[in-house]
């Protein structure tokens, strides 16, 4: 099952805020599979597209969208929780790194998880995931900071 309306609905003192939070899930099967874990997690879910699911609690709605490549997730978070939605991708035991970004995209604070080492030669190649929303113009900024794009 992958569509569930039983968590809670996003409070609404987060309706308005512009995007604050993205990253990627490394080697999650499916957009569906990381919708089940969350629906696991007692977080509602319905489908955004043929392949990708929107999830939400109370303090966080975010995106699944795959890619192919890594899922990525993008959304609203509230800051004060962003340590509890890495622990709970944590436990899904995938790779991640989700990214926090201030009103006026600024990035305040990044988690990676499971990450392999890059060999000792090779440049670190930071690409900050709202980039890679972008092209896909799924990330935009209006107002001074990032902000779901909706069709």
């Amino acid at each position: 099952m992958d569509i569930s309306d039983e968590g809670q609905p996003l409070d609404p003192a987060w309706h308005e805020i512009n995007n604050n939070v993205c990253g990627g899930l490394a080697g999650a099967p499916s957009a569906s599979f990381v919708a089940e874990r969350f629906i696991g997690a007692g977080w509602s879910s319905r489908s955004a597209s043929w392949e990708s699911y929107e999830v939400e609690t109370g303090w966080c709605r975010i995106e699944v969208e795959p890619t192919s490549g890594d899922t990525l997730l993008y959304g609203v978070v509230d800051p004060q929780r962003f340590e509890d939605l890495a622990a709970l991708l944590t436990r899904f035991g995938l790779r991640f790194s989700v990214e926090l970004y201030d009103q006026e995209g600024e990035l305040l604070r990044e988690i990676e998880a499971e990450t392999p080492p890059e060999p000792q030669d090779a440049a670190p190649a930071r690409r900050p995931y709202s980039r890679l929303l972008t092209p896909l113009r799924l990330w935009s900024r209006r107002g001074g900071g990032p902000r779901f794009r909706a069709e």
